[in-house]
């Protein structure tokens, strides 16, 4: 069995590990302080590392705000459904807004242009 995750999580999730890479990289210079070159090198990767989460933060509230939000039959909390297909974000109770899909098995195939 696949392991599925709600799209919005999954992208802030990746954002967030950018920060920790960014952030690890950047300590990694502390064992070429001798070489000062090397030293600028790790810091700039770092810091394009944490730009780069801070461009991916910015996309996801974009999509995020354009998200459909429904409230999740199984636990009756507010989540949000991003493309046809999405999970809830608190329990992973699979959702669609497509009358089409109901009933039919999970998969984020269905998401892709060529299955609709």
């Amino acid at each position: 069995m696949k392991k599925y995750n709600n799209k919005i999580n999954k992208i802030r999730s990746f954002a967030l590990a950018l920060i920790f890479i960014g952030f690890v990289i950047m300590y990694g210079a502390i064992f070429f302080r001798e070489n000062q070159i090397l030293v600028l090198i790790f810091m700039s990767v770092g810091l394009l590392c944490i730009i780069g989460s801070t461009a991916v933060y910015g996309w996801i509230g974009l999509l995020s705000t354009r998200a459909v939000q429904v409230v999740c039959p199984e636990c009756g909390k507010w989540t949000k459904v991003l493309g046809r297909v999405d999970l809830c974000m608190y329990c992973n109770e699979p959702l669609t807004l497509d009358q089409n899909l109901e009933g039919k098995e999970f998969d984020q195939s269905y998401n892709s242009k060529k299955n609709q």
